[in-house]
């Protein structure tokens, strides 16, 4: 069998659509540098739901027939992959911002504030879920943001302990998660690239709520996660801080131990030392071989010799080859060039 494809989350948006992406706002002294998450009220019109159905269908369409095995919706309703989720949840009040460092004080930027407890909100995700994976056999991977990952994208005015609130998010997203699963989503993928920023925290309390989002999941589902260590708000970007590159070594054994089927690392931005795949002894590695933030596009060569190198220290049914992460940042063009890269890559390995 050969190396599998997958994506993992963000697609480009088409013009048409007119929900902005939180990355794309320009951000100067005299504007709210996200102003997405004001604008992004359109997401819920009546008026565009044809729209962002036929524009979803199309991104996983052109995700399949350029190869990618497990596709994802593209994330065409989100302003962002956590803000998104967090409107469909009571507690949380995007008419009151407030400013916060976030990324380990990477950047500054106006988040939701945390009012009053946490519920999810009405379900959502499985008619998406739907939508998407009505054009194709393919399995359509939907994603969420983790708890400790919302946590660091808001503030919290209510609950004033950490261990408090990622609980009451994790029971929220395990709600979605549920019901996703009964409906017959067969990968589930729960983003937290906090846990590269955070390990110690992850450790103590976050892989322990990692697993509880995935409570009452049939073993028919790939629970995966998504963890990558930060990306600039722009394209070729250099000067961004990104979380140290020792932590997937120290978050590797206990998520290997853990109630998780397949973690999603980067390694194409920041190349690893490709040994810390021989700390998932059990747990699938989808390794970001596709800078995401930039717009050299990588070759058939230089993928195939890095998945060869992976082969390496893992089994090769244990390795999916994917971008490093969403892949918003890029144009349609750049993008479905490095995808088609991939899969070249995937197939010559055999």
């Amino acid at each position: 069998m050969r190396i599998r494809t997958t994506t993992i989350g963000s697609w480009p948006k088409p013009t048409d659509v007119p929900i902005p992406d939180w990355f794309q706002q320009e951000s100067t002294t005299d504007a709210n540098p996200t102003e997405a998450l004001d604008s992004c009220e359109r997401c819920f019109d009546d008026d565009i739901s044809e729209l962002l159905d036929k524009v979803t269908q199309e991104v996983v369409a052109a995700q399949v027939n350029v190869g990618i095995d497990i596709p994802t919706d593209g994330e065409i309703r989100r302003e962002n992959y956590i803000h998104s989720h967090c409107r469909h949840m009571e507690g949380i009040n995007f008419d009151r911002l407030t400013k916060k460092a976030m990324r380990s004080g990477a950047w500054e930027v106006f988040v939701p504030t945390i009012t009053h407890s946490i519920r999810p909100g009405k379900p959502f995700l499985v008619r998406e879920w739907q939508v998407a994976q009505a054009v194709t056999h393919c399995p359509v991977k939907m994603t969420l943001p983790g708890p400790m990952t919302i946590m660091d994208s808001v503030t919290d005015e209510f609950y004033g302990s950490e261990r408090k609130l990622a609980r009451s998010l994790t029971q929220a997203l395990n709600f979605e998660i549920i019901r996703l699963a009964k409906a017959g989503c067969r990968w589930i993928q729960v983003d937290e690239p906090v846990f590269a920023r955070y390990p110690e925290s992850a450790l103590s309390f976050g892989i322990e709520n990692l697993e509880r989002c995935f409570n009452g999941v049939n073993r028919e589902v790939t629970r995966c996660t998504h963890i990558c260590c930060g990306y600039p708000d722009k394209v070729d970007s250099t000067d961004y801080v990104k979380a140290p590159p020792s932590a997937y070594s120290l978050l590797a054994p206990a998520l290997d131990e853990a109630a998780i089927d397949a973690v999603s690392i980067e390694d194409a931005h920041r190349p690893n030392d490709l040994s810390l795949l021989e700390l998932f002894e059990n747990t699938i590695v989808i390794l970001g071989v596709l800078g995401i933030a930039r717009s050299r596009i990588e070759s058939v060569e230089e993928i195939e010799f890095r998945l060869r190198d992976a082969m390496g220290h893992i089994e090769k049914d244990r390795l999916i080859a994917a971008p490093d992460c969403g892949l918003g940042m890029l144009n349609r063009e750049t993008v479905l060039a490095k995808l088609k890269n991939l899969r070249q890559a995937v197939e010559r390995i055999g």
